[in-house]
C-alpha cells in the first residue's frame, strides 16, 4: 500500500480565514463544488482535492485504502493554519472520517455529506471494479446518472452534470477500479465514537447510495454530531443544490467559528 498523489486546486478565499478542504465522491473532480465554493471562499480559505487519476490527479497503479487517501490530504494540509475545516461527499466524505481518526489534530470540524462510515457491498464495489477495468469507465455512465441525481437534478444544473458525467468518462479506468477496492474495505463504524471533533452529516433526501440512516449513524456515532437533509437532493448535493448545501456547510462551520470566539 501507498500513499496515493492527489492535485489541489489553488487556494482562493481570505489569506488569514481559516482553511477549508473539498473532498470529492468517486468519478467526479473538484468541478462537484464548483458552484459552491465562490460562497464558501468569502469566509474560508479554500482548496479542493481530486482523487487519483481523476480530474487533475495522477494515476495510480498500486493499491490503496481510504485511510492512506487521508494520509495524502494530511500531507498537504500540513500544520496549516489555527484552524482547520474539511468537507467531502461520498468517497470524499469517507476521507474526512478517516482523517479525523488518523490526523485529529488537524481539523477542528468536518461536513461529511452523502456518505458513510461504511457504504455499500464489498462483493458490488469489487464487481464495479472488474467491470471498469473489462470495459472502462464508460461503462458505468448510466448507472451512475441514475444513483447521482435526484428527479430534476439534471434540469437545475444541465452544464454541471453533464460536465460530471465527463469527468466520470475521462477519469482513469485503473484508479477508478483502485477506489471501488478501497471502498470495498472501508468501515470505520466501530470506531466513530473515537471522533472527538464535531461532525455534520448531511444526506440528501433522494440519495439512495447513502441515505438518511447513513447520516444519523454518524452523527449520534460521534462525540458531537448533528445531522442534516439536504432537500431535492440525490448523491451529489454541492453540484444538484448548490444553495441548500453552501447554506448546511456555513451555518454549521460557522457556528464552530463563533463558540471558539466566545
Amino acid at each position: 500500500m501507498t500513499v496515493p498523489s492527489l492535485a489541489f486546486t489553488e487556494p482562493v478565499g481570505p489569506d488569514t480565514a481559516p482553511l477549508l478542504v473539498l473532498g470529492p465522491s468517486l468519478g467526479t473532480s473538484t468541478i462537484l463544488w464548483e458552484n459552491v465554493i465562490p460562497a464558501l471562499a468569502r469566509s474560508y480559505r479554500v482548496i479542493a482535492w481530486d482523487l487519483p487519476g481523476h480530474g487533475a490527479s495522477a494515476p495510480a497503479r498500486d493499491p490503496f485504502t481510504v485511510g492512506e487517501i487521508a494520509d495524502a490530504v494530511a500531507d498537504a494540509m500540513g500544520s496549516g493554519p489555527d484552524r482547520s475545516f474539511y468537507a467531502g461527499v461520498s468517497l470524499g466524505g469517507a476521507v474526512g472520517l478517516e482523517l479525523l481518526l488518523r490526523h485529529p489534530a488537524l481539523v477542528d470540524g468536518a461536513a461529511i455529506v452523502a456518505s458513510g462510515a461504511q457504504m455499500g457491498e464489498a462483493t458490488a464495489w469489487r464487481e464495479r471494479a472488474a467491470q471498469v477495468r473489462a470495459q472502462s469507465t464508460s461503462s458505468v455512465i448510466v448507472a451512475s446518472a441514475e444513483r447521482w441525481f435526484a428527479p430534476g437534478s439534471i434540469e437545475r444544473e444541465p452544464q454541471l452534470s453533464g460536465r460530471l458525467l465527463h469527468a466520470l468518462q475521462d477519469a482513469d479506468d485503473e484508479s477508478y477500479a483502485l477506489c471501488c477496492e478501497a471502498l470495498a474495505e472501508f468501515d470505520v463504524r466501530e470506531r466513530l465514537g473515537e471522533i472527538g471533533a464535531p461532525v455534520l452529516a448531511a444526506w440528501g433526501e433522494h440519495d439512495a447510495v447513502a441515505p438518511e440512516a447513513k447520516s444519523l449513524e454518524i452523527a449520534f456515532g460521534v462525540r458531537y454530531g448533528t445531522a442534516v437533509r439536504i432537500d431535492a437532493a440525490g448523491h451529489l448535493p454541492p453540484a444538484e443544490c448548490p444553495e441548500a448545501t453552501t447554506r448546511a456547510i456555513l451555518d454549521f462551520f460557522d457556528g464552530l467559528t463563533r463558540m471558539e470566539h466566545r
